[in-house]
């Protein structure tokens, strides 16, 4: 089990050591190929998850068809808590984005941890509370904010890996598609606005990858009135 990779993000670098010890020793390996499915919509609990390597795609689709992504989850991020709390269905489909790695904490051996530990309660709240300001920013951003900025904004979240890691990536393996799904913005308006940056010097664009080159002016583009969104 690669514990470095997760030690680099800000929720498990700051758990107890008890409690590192114990999610870990209860771990197992889970490998998926691109495209197979973790989980669908419907599917009861099965447990906490923590991405060691590639990428899970969490979205749905209509009975239309459409398909909507929430999010790309990356390493060293955990998911799956929600059902920890209300052991209630799954809410999303998860699906591998390439070749992916995970733990799995199976949701019968956390809960008796849990049960035993209440104290540690307060640890997956904290996980859970992150994500759910990020979704209100995001329904936030899609009332009030035009599709520019919001192109921006989200870029920059997923360089700094949604405030979970230090530092920020420059190169972010994204295809237009995936993000234009994320906004709920067509693929003709990202692609329009993902060109016009690159015109100006702000990205560089390639096949599945985009490269930030200013995160300054992207910044500024993100948050033009210079409002907070926090």
């Amino acid at each position: 089990m690669n514990a470095s990779t997760l030690r680099q993000g800000h929720w498990f670098k700051q758990l107890p050591a008890t409690l590192q010890d114990s999610l870990l020793h209860l771990a197992r390996p889970v490998s998926l190929e691109a495209g197979a499915c973790l989980f669908q919509r419907g599917d009861p609990p099965c447990g906490l998850y923590a991405v060691l390597d590639g990428a899970i795609r969490i979205g749905a689709v209509s009975a239309q068809g459409k398909e909507a992504v929430l999010t790309l989850i990356e390493a060293p991020h955990w998911f799956g808590e929600i059902c920890l709390f209300d052991d209630q269905p799954r809410t999303h489909d998860a699906y591998a984005e390439g070749a992916t790695h995970l733990l799995r904490v199976p949701q019968g051996a956390l809960v008796k941890l849990l049960d035993a530990q209440p104290r540690y309660w307060r640890e997956f709240a904290l996980l859970m509370s992150h994500k759910l300001r990020l979704a209100f920013v995001a329904l936030e951003q899609q009332s009030l904010m035009s599709a520019a900025p919001r192109v921006a904004y989200r870029l920059l979240q997923i360089a700094a890996g949604y405030g979970e890691v230090e530092g920020a990536r420059r190169v972010l393996q994204l295809s237009q598609e995936q993000l234009a799904l994320m906004l709920a913005l067509s693929r003709q308006t990202t692609n329009q606005i993902l060109k016009a940056l690159e015109q100006d010097g702000v990205l560089r664009l390639s096949y599945g990858e985009i490269e930030i080159l200013d995160p300054a002016r992207l910044a500024l583009m993100a948050n033009p009135a210079g409002t907070a969104t926090g």
